[in-house]
């Protein structure tokens, strides 16, 4: 995707997908006030969606599917995990507070990978964990339009690899809560890279989770 390398892109858009009973649901939504922003070629954004919105001009509208090979990919029994539930311990005490049955957690596998992992059930000895994306085995719908698309500067594209590093937020964005991957519910955006539902990581994030068969909870490893 060289021509879209380094591109300062923000997008409104509505997504949808088919839910358990085939019904065309939205699931995301974002508007012109408070749209997606990210940085092409950078691993934000999927790289499916960065190369629909590459044959697009600034203004234009889109309407397009990703299908689930594009997307997320199947959903993979082999990714909900069994792990010790001694790896939720907080002061030798287990986290119930914050891990529950419903609870998405942030976890690292022992390649320092993060990711999210959704919990499924707490059972005496183990913690079920699905590492699975929350829109895995899914056709994505988007529908919207490109707001903004313009060379990113020297600052937005430094602030999003300290922002991805760790180095706190700096996105060089107008507004971090807004965009560059902070992004979910009404009017965040869904295509966020590095943290994924729940917690806030979009639903088009590129690939940095819900991968191996290691992770814990908070910054510990498997």
């Amino acid at each position: 995707m060289e021509q879209m390398s380094h591109k300062y892109i923000t997008v409104a858009y509505e997504l949808y997908v088919d839910n358990e009973k085939g019904i065309h649901e939205l699931v995301e939504k974002t508007t012109e006030e408070h749209p997606f922003q990210f940085i092409s070629g950078m691993g934000v954004a999927l790289d499916s969606f960065e190369e629909r919105i590459a044959q697009l001009a600034e203004g234009e509208g889109f309407d397009f599917v990703l299908n689930v090979d594009e997307a997320y990919g199947p959903y993979m029994e082999e990714h909900v995990l069994e792990l010790d539930k001694q790896m939720f311990c907080v002061n030798d005490h287990f986290d119930k507070e914050m891990v529950y049955p419903g609870a998405v957690l942030p976890l690292v596998n022992a390649d320092g990978n993060r990711f999210q992992g959704l919990v499924l059930e707490v059972k005496e000895n183990v913690v079920v964990i699905d590492l699975n994306h929350p829109l895995a085995g899914k056709d994505l719908h988007f529908k919207g339009k490109v707001v903004t698309l313009r060379d990113a500067t020297d600052e937005e594209i430094q602030g999003l690899i300290n922002m991805m590093s760790g180095e706190g937020c700096g996105c060089g964005c107008d507004d971090c809560g807004d965009g560059c991957g902070h992004h979910h519910g009404e009017g965040e955006g869904c295509c966020g890279g590095h943290h994924h539902h729940g917690e806030g990581e979009g639903c088009c994030g590129g690939g940095h989770h819900h991968h191996g068969g290691g992770g814990c909870c908070g910054h510990h490893e498997a």
